[in-house]
């Protein structure tokens, strides 16, 4: 029996059968990998969101909404259980860089987690290229906030008092 076999498009006909072939590359995250001291549950949500994103900013919007509860849940020790409250709790401890963009990530999030329609076009409102990524940054910056920065800060601390203490002085207040 001969097989008679042509492309079409992205797919090889053989009389009759459908072979499908698709180049796939290995799933990786393009972004600076997180501060030590990072709780494996949120940098797990936070790795996830950066892994969807190329494939649904939805998604990645919505995990991030999720990293960032728990985050200001952990991290913040906010008491709150609705995350537009534990913003409301965390804004007033927060430099005004990050005060500004934190309700960011919520909002995105809702666009993402909940169907919401345009008053004006009755549209359901998605989330857009950008936004996804936006949030992602804003993690990055509240992570650096509530880890890298006092770790950093230990350190230099720590070696201070070394110092000190090598000359006989009292440790920093």
């Amino acid at each position: 029996m001969v097989c008679h076999a042509s492309l079409h498009g992205d797919r090889t006909v053989r009389t009759g059968i459908y072979i499908s072939t698709r180049l796939v590359w290995p799933a990786a995250i393009s972004r600076s990998p997180l501060p030590t001291g990072v709780p494996d549950d949120i940098a797990n949500d936070y790795s996830e969101a950066a892994l969807v994103l190329p494939l649904s900013e939805k998604a990645s919007a919505a995990l991030s909404r999720r990293c960032l509860q728990s985050l200001l849940r952990e991290a913040a020790t906010t008491k709150s259980k609705d995350l537009a409250d534990q913003i409301e709790e965390v804004l007033p401890m927060l430099p005004g860089y990050l005060q500004q963009q934190l309700d960011a990530v919520r909002n995105i999030g809702n666009f993402a987690a909940h169907p919401q329609k345009s008053k004006a076009t009755g549209e359901i409102i998605d989330v857009e290229a950008g936004e996804a990524e936006w949030n992602l940054d804003v993690l990055d910056l509240l992570f650096d906030f509530y880890y890298e920065q006092p770790r950093i800060a230990q350190e230099k601390r720590e070696a201070l008092n070394k110092k000190l203490a090598a000359v006989a002085k009292p440790p920093m207040k």
